[in-house]
């Protein structure tokens, strides 16, 4: 809610209003990908790039290790739900994919 607050202006009251209204950021969510036995580094890398456009080749290989060296990727953090779009999308390419709230 608005506050009113008072001020002179030449000789006259002025009300101005001090907003104090804070958006509450939504929750991020972490895309992970997990450790795939089947796939080819090769096309996991694709797919990650087709998938989450905005990450680099660099980006994608360094997920796919991550994946293959310890289990999971990080692919992205992103809204809940880009990130639900994210890991459906890898699901469908045969790709193993969750999501998970960050903390």
């Amino acid at each position: 809610m608005p506050r009113e607050m008072p001020s002179q202006r030449g000789g006259a009251t002025v009300l101005e209003r001090e907003d104090q209204q804070t958006r509450k950021r939504q929750p991020l969510y972490r895309v992970l990908l997990h450790n795939d036995p089947v796939n080819t580094r090769d096309y996991v890398v694709a797919t990650l790039q087709t998938v989450v456009p905005q990450l680099s080749e660099q980006d994608a290989v360094a997920v796919m290790l991550a994946a293959h060296n310890t289990g999971v990727g990080l692919v992205i953090v992103c809204d809940q739900e880009p990130a639900e779009f994210y890991s459906e999308q890898l699901k469908s390419k045969g790709l193993t994919s969750t999501i998970e709230p960050e903390t």
